[in-house]
C-alpha cells in the first residue's frame, strides 16, 4: 500500500522531539517502521514536511538554532522529503499575568506581551493532502501511486480536512500518527481518531534513538552535519 506522509514539523519538535536528544530524526525510516507495523504490505510514497524558518532573535540559541533547522532541512531533502516552509507572525498582545498554579487567571490583571503564532500551517496540510486525494481517487477508487495518506499530527484544527477527504474519497485509507512522547499523560485527539482508520497515539524513546540520520549527510552540495548541541 503506496503511502503518502504529512507532518507538521512545529508539532513534531515540540510533541515529540524537544528537551530529547533525538532531534537529528530520520523521518523517513520512522514513518516506514511504524506504517509497516501498522500493515506491513504498506511503503512509504511520498513525504511532505511543512515548517516555518525559526526566529533567531526569539530562539533560545539565536541564529545557532535557525542554522540548525537549515542544515536539518537540507538533510531530510537529501533523503527524498519535499519540504513546505509557512510563516510566523509576531503581535502585540495582551494576556493575564501569571501569580502561581494556585492563582487562576484574570481578566482585571493583564500584561503586555509578544505572541510568536505559527500561521496557515494546518490549511496548507489540509489542502495538501485534499490535493493528494483527488489527483489519485476518483471513480470510487485510488490508482496504484498512493493507496493511503498519513498525517503527522496531533493539531485537532486538522478535523475539518479529514472529515472531507473521508466523505469525498471513502476508499482512500486514512491514518494518523500523535507526535507525542509515551512518558506524557495526554488524551489522544479524539476528533481526530473519528475520521481515521487507524491512529499511532504516542512514539516511544527507543524508536526515536533507533531511527537517527548518520552525523554527516551527504548533499548535492555541502554535506549537512548534525549541529553539535542536538
Amino acid at each position: 500500500m503506496q503511502t503518502a506522509f504529512f507532518i507538521d514539523g512545529y508539532n513534531v519538535f515540540y510533541g515529540l522531539l524537544a528537551g530529547t536528544p533525538y532531534k537529528w530524526l530520520d523521518l523517513p525510516a520512522l514513518l516506514g517502521a511504524v506504517v509497516h507495523e501498522n500493515d506491513p504490505l504498506s511503503q512509504v510514497a511520498e513525504i511532505h514536511y511543512f515548517t516555518s524558518p525559526v526566529q533567531p532573535s526569539l530562539a533560545t540559541r539565536g541564529r545557532q538554532s535557525k542554522q540548525a533547522q537549515d542544515t536539518y532541512v537540507r538533510a531530510l531533502k537529501a533523503r527524498g522529503v519535499a519540504v513546505h516552509w509557512g510563516r510566523h507572525r509576531l503581535d502585540h498582545r495582551k494576556a493575564p499575568r501569571f501569580v502561581s498554579r494556585d492563582v487562576p487567571a484574570s481578566r482585571e490583571d493583564q500584561v503586555d506581551i509578544w505572541n510568536l503564532e505559527e500561521k496557515e500551517t494546518d490549511v496548507r496540510i489540509g489542502i495538501a493532502m485534499y490535493r493528494m486525494a483527488a489527483k489519485h481517487c476518483w471513480r470510487g477508487e485510488c490508482d496504484d501511486q498512493v493507496q493511503q495518506v498519513v498525517l503527522v499530527s496531533g493539531d485537532t484544527d486538522m478535523t475539518p480536512a479529514l472529515e472531507a477527504i473521508r466523505e469525498d474519497f471513502p476508499h482512500l485509507r486514512v491514518g494518523i500518527i500523535v507526535p507525542h512522547r509515551n512518558d506524557r499523560e495526554r488524551k489522544p485527539p479524539g476528533s481526530l481518531q473519528k475520521h481515521a482508520d487507524w491512529m499511532r497515539r504516542y512514539i516511544l524513546p527507543e524508536e526515536l534513538e533507533a531511527h537517527q540520520l548518520p552525523v554527516r549527510v551527504h548533499t548535492r552540495k555541502k554535506p549537512a552535519d548534525k549541529p553539535d548541541y542536538w
